[in-house]
């Protein structure tokens, strides 16, 4: 199969494409004929040695494949959960080696659930790492219900879109922000109300929001602390909570939280649900083909794509 080593943390100059054999699967994986990738900013902070280097204390000096979002079909079983053929997708050994760059990936059955026959596999490889980020935010750990005045930061992005939809489902007055180019597509996708974060400073044009989703910089949890109604909630997806917005918090019994996703069959089957029944929808940008990840990596860190970029095989 075709796999891509990254065989040292640098640039995209040090992608390698090999053949190598397809990886064997223990019991309760499946192996998957991966048909698309979605990449996210922490596919490019690990590729750059920190991430998932950091996280699960990996070897920079031995080749690695990288990424975890996938959508194919079932190519082997060892699991009762799916049979060969079966299509699926999910995001696989996070935070540890996903290895998704490559044509056969070896996950585990429980971080994987059945593809909706409504999307296509870009779709479904785009709505894991960001879509589970987004779920796991805000319906599992912040339980968001009609009525609560929502901030969410980025709100174009990967993470940003699926979080917006998932907020107005709940019932959520949804508030966006973005650049003004982005404007349009943040308020087609669901978003009561969107912020220019260029031309408009946030604690002038916010207030009373019961919880934030937070990707962004310390000035930026530390703005959003000023817009939160006493007790409410952030939860920061990119940056540890600093000691001086924890103390600007407590003044106003604001909970702060700093989260990572996890790997998820059962959180995947209800992201599933709502692509089914089209409750949330994916955005997919851009498609690379395979041989062109590093120009899909280039384009990723520039910061201005909106929703997800997949990747073709």
């Amino acid at each position: 199969m075709k796999a891509i080593f990254l065989k040292e943390p640098g640039s995209t100059e040090n992608f390698i494409y090999k053949e190598v054999p397809q990886p064997s699967i223990s019991d309760d994986e499946v192996l998957v004929k991966v048909k698309s990738i979605s990449i996210n900013p922490i596919d490019i902070k690990t590729r750059k040695g920190q991430g998932v280097f950091i996280y699960a204390n990996l070897d920079p000096t031995k080749e690695l494949i990288l990424g975890w979002d996938i959508s194919g079909y079932v190519f082997q079983s060892n699991s009762n959960l799916f049979k060969p053929g079966d299509e699926v997708f999910g995001m696989v050994n996070f935070l540890g080696v996903g290895a998704a760059y490559a044509e056969f990936v070896a996950a585990p059955a429980s971080h994987l659930t059945h593809k909706p026959n409504n999307i296509s596999h870009s779709e479904a490889a785009g709505a894991t790492l960001a879509a589970l980020t987004a779920w796991q935010n805000l319906v599992k750990r912040a339980r968001i219900k009609s009525g609560d005045r929502v901030l969410i930061h980025a709100a174009a992005g990967g993470v940003g879109h699926y979080a917006v939809q998932i907020a107005k489902h709940f019932g959520a007055y949804v508030i966006g922000t973005s650049s003004a180019a982005n404007r349009d597509f943040v308020l087609s996708i669901g978003a009561d109300e969107h912020i220019d974060y260029k031309a408009q400073k946030l604690t002038e044009s916010v207030k009373n929001v019961d919880f934030v989703l937070e990707c962004l910089d310390n000035q930026s949890i530390l703005d959003s602390i000023e817009v939160i109604k006493p007790g409410g909630r952030l939860i920061s997806i990119l940056n540890e909570i600093s000691q001086e917005a924890k103390d600007k918090a407590d003044i106003k019994s604001i909970e702060t939280a700093y989260t990572t996703v996890i790997s998820s069959g059962s959180d995947m089957k209800s992201i599933a649900e709502f692509l089914r029944s089209g409750a949330i929808e994916s955005h997919i940008s851009k498609e690379f083909a395979f041989d062109k990840m590093a120009e899909a990596h280039s384009e990723l860190e520039k910061g201005r794509a909106v929703g997800k970029i997949a990747i073709i095989l």
